[in-house]
């Protein structure tokens, strides 16, 4: 099939699924996530750029969206939002070694359930790098449609179990954010062009520069941003400091919302149709007790984490939200967020969270391999 073609048919047809509404429930934008599977499995192509520009474009646009209130919000809760990407992500460790030690399963396997687990492709990479295999793109692809999913239905679900309108929380949100943003005077500034494409694609490029920095870590591994990280990054310097002397790096809020929802759908596209395929050839050699696994990986530590933010730390509702879509780094549930709560400050404790998340994804496998 003609590739333009399947890219905008998965798009479409996802969204059409994702307006679906259940109980008050829908996929949103995940939707196509589904369709993507669906279409992968059936042995559709997407090439890997399709993937990597809309992950860049996504979390670049997370990054100037949370930019001006991100690092006000990091001196305050600095230390919560480090202490929960470590919760969550060894707590899926721990189930990993009891994955390992009590089910007998393969170390590669299970290191790469929970990355799936976790959505985390840096993750899967450290995996493969790590085990010298290619069992963890099988247990990767066995967990990620629930793992991708299951933390998009927990962000919605979980204000109406608790009795809390999001959208009166998001508005509390943005009006906080918006008085204690600091003030700009556009008239001070010269700017490049009006769309922002300029600031944008500039964040880009310093991100993409930052992705390929490789720091060296005891035992010979070694640990870099990668697409997620370092354009996230950047996004987030570029959204606070906004101008370079008097030019105006500033990117408007109806351009960054787009820009955010077109590399959603490309990343979704590109990661679903990847996972799909061979999904239930996998299910059928492997049996249904490790797509168990995967679950039990997603759940027990989002539960955990967002009882320990909310209940123990004290953090608000979208607060909590936030930093358990960082600790789980997954893109499709801040994008959910994000939608329920009808504001963008929920990007700010997932940017605050996610870098430990995404440090330990990186980490896990490469001492699950070495101590197991």
């Amino acid at each position: 099939m003609n590739t333009l073609l399947t890219i905008f048919l998965i798009a479409g047809l996802g969204y059409l699924v994702g307006s679906v509404r259940f109980k008050g429930l829908h996929l949103g934008t995940s939707g196509v996530l589904l369709v993507a599977l669906i279409f992968g499995h059936f042995s559709a192509e997407i090439p890997g750029i399709v993937c990597d520009i809309g992950l860049v474009c996504f979390v670049t646009a997370v990054g100037f969206i949370a930019g001006p209130t991100f690092f006000h919000n990091l001196r305050s809760h600095a230390a919560q939002y480090a202490f929960l990407g470590l919760l969550v992500t060894l707590c899926g460790a721990a189930i990993c070694v009891v994955s390992i030690m009590a089910f007998g399963l393969p170390v590669p396997l299970v290191s790469g359930i929970l990355m799936g687990a976790l959505t985390s492709t840096p993750g899967l990479a450290a995996a493969i790098e790590a085990s010298a295999d290619g069992l963890p793109s099988i247990g990767y692809g066995i967990a990620y449609p629930f793992g991708a999913m299951g933390v998009v239905l927990f962000v919605q679900l979980t204000p109406r179990i608790l009795g809390i309108d999001p959208v009166l929380e998001g508005r509390k949100k943005s009006s906080l954010a918006a008085m204690s943003a600091p003030a700009e005077t556009a008239e001070k500034y010269f700017s490049i062009d009006p769309m922002g494409f300029f600031p944008f694609c500039a964040a880009i490029a310093v991100g993409v520069l930052l992705a390929v920095v490789r720091v060296p870590l005891p035992g010979g591994a070694s640990f870099s941003l990668g697409n997620t990280g370092g354009p996230l990054f950047a996004g987030l310097l570029f959204g606070h400091f906004r101008h370079v002397g008097k030019i105006s790096f500033t990117v408007p809020n109806m351009m960054l919302k787009v820009m955010r929802e077109l590399g959603l759908v490309f990343f979704l596209l590109g990661a679903g149709v990847s996972a799909g395929k061979g999904f239930v050839g996998i299910l059928a050699e492997y049996g249904v007790t490790l797509f168990i696994h995967g679950v039990l990986m997603t759940l027990i530590p989002m539960l955990l984490g967002f009882f320990v933010a909310y209940y123990v730390m004290k953090l608000d509702l979208l607060d909590s939200l936030g930093s358990i879509c960082g600790g789980m780094t997954s893109t499709p549930a801040l994008g959910a967020l994000a939608s329920a709560a009808e504001t963008d400050c929920v990007a700010s404790p997932y940017a605050a969270t996610y870098p430990i998340a995404l440090i330990c994804a990186i980490l896990i496998p490469q001492f699950l391999v070495l101590f197991l």
